[in-house]
């Protein structure tokens, strides 16, 4: 088929500028996502029933079980686990455990291509900022009080 008109040059050059066009488009949305943090419903079907472990500047932090009903068991590293539930408020993923049912803990956690990063969400602000590196459908295995004395 012979066209009236000459066809531009649509070489390798021409694909890369069109891939970097719509990469440079695409962007701005996948940032946006990536920056909204998941809500209740979305937290609790990533983390029922899982074992999730999670590392603070790159050294391990601590590991929580997530049961049914919004119930967990977290330890941190080589501690004593603790018990509590979780439940949303205003944004937030917010957990009470029973060593202190007053003291509120509440995080925004984004879903990445990692796995979970959870942002702690303190009386002055976002501070402490957790990342998922191991998961597991195993319970949680907890150290006792006084375990080989």
């Amino acid at each position: 088929m012979t066209l009236p008109f000459p066809m531009p040059n649509r070489g390798p050059s021409a694909l890369r500028l069109a891939g970097a066009l719509l990469l440079a488009l695409s962007f701005p949305a996948l940032a946006q996502e990536m920056s909204r943090p998941i809500g209740a419903d979305e937290f609790q079907a990533y983390t029922e029933g899982r074992t999730l472990s999670y590392n603070f500047s790159g050294t391990p932090y601590g590991t929580e079980e997530y049961l049914p009903d919004r119930r967990v068991r977290w330890a941190f590293r080589d501690q004593e686990c603790q018990d509590g539930v979780w439940y949303e408020r205003n944004g937030n993923i917010c957990f009470l455990y029973d060593n202190d049912p007053t003291d509120e803990q509440c995080w925004s956690f984004y879903a990445t291509g990692d796995g979970l990063r959870g942002v702690f969400q303190g009386p002055d602000g976002p501070t402490t900022e957790l990342y998922e590196v191991e998961q597991s459908s195993a319970p949680l295995s907890c150290m006792g009080p006084e375990v080989g004395v």
